[in-house]
């Protein structure tokens, strides 16, 4: 189209969108025309045709053809999707052209708070950034991920204190690797009614931020304590996290009190109300006065503000970012743009590099309200994974799973499901709104949830094992395209790279999401109306086969970069 364009009405116009779409009515529609018109001074529907004559798509479409005011619908011919489907056959990436100008991307997401439990607030921030940074790097980029944890402030005073007075040994210890946030309630109810506790804590805290070597083995025996416990919680959600990705906010320390001397001797940190405060332009409270940034406390002490901005430029000048995506809860939105703004003002941020709050909204009970528990308190992660693997091994006992499978496959499979069924229903959402977290709606078979798309790989394995049995396969065979359901999901599963090009642009897993429910959908359709593995002759079996092996790949490929787990049977 866009040579099309420039041959009708000369170079001046290459700038001009194709504006290509779906259409109803044809494969695609191209609505160039339409705005080319007023730039050329010409009908709309003439420019149509003029470019539809100029268009060159011999071997890949039937004849454009114009419609209505000036659209030119376009229909791809059979054969060449079935040569583009059998060419993505066999193709790791499964169509997607390698990153034209691959960058580097620092991906945050989860980012708990050492000696605290993650709750169902961490769930989203943690799958929904652990599927950005797998597509980031499928498509080509190299991604850094990077658990921002809270490791740092008062309250290790008092966590330091407490693991002092019961022993690393004890099981009261031991419970910030199974119940941190029964640890962190005694030390809070220690703190709370022993003044004497509370006077220790205070002194631990300026030990600990002096530099005091035990002190400071201390705080590194808290945090190793709570690695165990996220170790446990990622591998069971199955993230792909590690150690080495956690740089919390003691990481950035040394690096505050020369971030804050650099913004006051730039004279965008200025003393307000005996707070070193930063005033981004663009930027205003209440009776349109400025709105600040607090860089450093009345009381000389740092704050979040004083931690992002360090971390903004670590990412760029050691690591050379070109990009930075923030996987953060959506009530901390103005707060970014506050700091990024205040960055930028700098010089911290170079002109090319994106920083990008990706936010991500609330989960929310049945009344419409954060989800919480009957007693009000945050749900518990490891409470409501375990919950759902018990209700998927409940409804896999009412579809008399045991008698396919033994008791160690049943569990492996429940696990998987429920597993799975929490991950995709917070993927499949838009990571910005709000929903409800319903326990029916995610576990069922129906619909576009993760079991059903389970189900859909798992059938198609079915298939190939059933075929393996008749001694039929889809080696070395071609897609070819003799019916409309296999047109649909041939040309269906063709746009996967487009797909994943444009969710790792938006950093909007739930379009794949989406998509991959399109191709299920579609295979089911094909599945119920052009017979496999009855199909005649031989040759039209085995390009079926083909086609059923492609629609696998892209579900399980698709899946595994949602951090779906896909079980062998179900």
């Amino acid at each position: 189209m866009h040579d099309a364009i420039v041959a009708s009405f000369g170079p001046e116009y290459s700038d001009a969108d194709p504006l290509i779409r779906p259409s109803a009515f044809a494969d695609f529609q191209a609505n160039a025309a339409l705005p080319l018109a007023k730039r050329v001074g010409r009908p709309p529907r003439e420019v149509a045709t003029e470019l539809a004559a100029r268009l060159d798509v011999t071997g890949i479409c039937a004849e454009p053809v114009v419609s209505g005011p000036g659209f030119i619908n376009l229909t791809l011919r059979d054969d060449w999707i079935a040569a583009q489907a059998s060419a993505m056959l066999g193709d790791d990436r499964l169509g997607l052209a390698p990153a034209a100008a691959p960058q580097t991307v620092v991906v945050e997401y989860s980012s708990p708070n050492i000696a605290k439990e993650m709750h169902v607030g961490h769930l989203r921030t943690t799958i929904v950034g652990d599927a950005i940074a797998r597509i980031g790097e499928f498509a080509g980029h190299r991604v850094i991920r990077d658990n921002h944890v809270g490791d740092w402030g008062t309250q290790f005073g008092m966590l330091i204190e407490y693991l002092l007075d019961v022993g690393e040994e004890s099981p009261e210890a031991g419970l910030l690797r199974t119940d941190p946030n029964a640890f962190y309630q005694a030390a809070r109810r220690t703190f709370d009614s022993d003044p004497g506790f509370a006077d220790r804590a205070r002194k631990r805290v300026v030990d600990l931020q002096g530099g005091d070597p035990g002190t400071l083995q201390l705080w590194q025996d808290l945090v190793d304590f709570s690695k165990d416990y996220l170790h446990r919680i990622y591998g069971r959600l199955g993230v792909t996290l590690t150690d080495d990705d956690i740089k919390g906010e003691s990481f950035y320390n040394d690096l505050l009190a020369d971030t804050v001397a650099r913004l006051e001797e730039e004279g965008i940190a200025v003393h307000s109300d005996g707070a070193l405060c930063a005033f981004p332009a663009g930027f205003t409270g209440r009776e349109g006065r400025p709105m600040p940034v607090i860089i450093r406390k009345s009381d000389g002490g740092y704050n979040y503000s004083t931690t992002d901005l360090a971390t903004i430029r670590y990412r760029v000048d050691e690591l050379g970012v070109d990009r930075a995506i923030y996987v953060v809860g959506s009530d901390q939105a103005l707060h970014f743009q506050l700091v990024f703004a205040v960055a930028r003002e700098a010089g911290w941020i170079p002109p090319g590099a994106v920083f990008t709050h990706a936010q991500i909204g609330l989960v929310l009970g049945p009344d419409g309200n954060r989800l919480r528990t009957r007693s009000g308190d945050n749900v518990q992660l490891s409470a409501l994974l375990a919950e759902a693997v018990e209700r998927a091994r409940a409804i896999l006992d009412e579809l008399d799973a045991t008698a396919r499978f033994d008791a160690a496959e049943l569990d492996a499979v429940a696990e998987a499901v429920g597993i799975g069924a929490v991950k995709y229903a917070d993927l499949s959402t838009a990571r910005e709104s709000a929903y409800v977290f319903d326990w029916d709606r995610m576990i069922s078979f129906r619909g576009n949830t993760g079991p059903y798309l389970q189900y859909a790989t798992a059938r198609i394995r079915s298939i190939f094992r059933r075929a393996a049995d008749a001694g039929a396969t889809a080696h070395g065979a071609a897609v070819a395209i003799t019916a409309g359901p296999e047109r649909a999901l041939a040309l269906k599963l063709l746009g996967f790279g487009a797909v994943i090009t444009g969710v790792g642009e938006t950093a909007e897993p739930h379009r794949l999401c989406g998509y991959l429910f399109e191709v299920a959908s579609l295979f089911t359709t094909f599945y119920e109306e052009c017979p496999v593995l009855k199909a005649t002759p031989a040759s039209l079996r085995a390009s079926r086969l083909a086609l059923c092996a492609l629609t696998h790949d892209v579900l399980t490929t698709g899946l595994g970069l949602l951090g779906v787990p896909v079980p062998e049977r179900m």
